[in-house]
């Protein structure tokens, strides 16, 4: 896993931010036309999408070495890492979608790449093991990025992971003779004491969604 190649990508997108003031800019532009379900604080509302926007990108190479290590300690790396290196992917060699785009804003087009790969084949873990390949939930953190995407773009992204997924799993990858063991695997109190050690993974970002609407 090349997490420096990430975090020094992370540096420039955030510099050339400072420089720019391109995304601040798009989200100013935004704020008007957001979902009524995202709720934002009446201060400051444009200051608190731009942190999340950076803390959702942030947080892509903190999940990918948080799952790195936890797959080697509970001995399911041969598992994980396929998953890491695609997400590691759409930051290093992004798909033809969103090439040429520079700073956060790009970065905030990978980052959900990633955070809706994670989701995805969570969802598959899910269905056969009955427990979540990575235990993170970003749901509600991936519907408030879609929005900011928008919708056109979003679908076809949404469409770009659903490809990897189908080139990464399919049935047969859990029809294997060591599933049973490695369900116990996924299960087991080592896994879940691993992943303790991570609080990052579930930071608050000062955005939510209205799901009583």
């Amino acid at each position: 896993m090349n997490i420096a190649a990430l975090r020094e990508q992370i540096t420039q997108a955030h510099r050339h931010e400072r420089q720019t003031g391109q995304l601040e800019q798009r989200l100013e532009q935004q704020l008007p036309h957001l979902h009524p379900l995202i709720q934002l604080p009446e201060q400051d509302p444009r200051g608190t999408l731009a942190r999340f926007v950076g803390a959702y990108i942030e947080q892509v190479p903190e999940l990918l070495e948080a799952a790195y290590a936890v797959s080697r300690e509970a001995g399911i790396e041969a598992q994980i890492k396929p998953v890491l290196k695609i997400a590691e992917a759409y930051f290093l060699l992004p798909p033809s979608e969103v090439e040429g785009q520079v700073g956060l804003q790009c970065l905030l087009d990978e980052a959900y790449l990633a955070h809706r790969l994670v989701e995805e084949v969570n969802d598959l873990y899910i269905r056969h093991f009955s427990q979540p390949l990575i235990p993170l939930d970003t749901t509600v953190a991936n519907l408030i990025a879609h929005q900011l995407i928008g919708e056109t773009f979003a679908n076809q992204l949404d469409e770009v992971v659903h490809h990897s997924v189908e080139q990464l799993l399919d049935e047969d990858s859990f029809a294997a003779e060591s599933v049973e063991q490695y369900r116990d695997t996924l299960c087991s109190p080592q896994t879940g004491a691993a992943w303790k050690r991570w609080p990052c993974l579930s930071r608050q970002w000062g955005v939510a969604l209205d799901q009583s609407a």
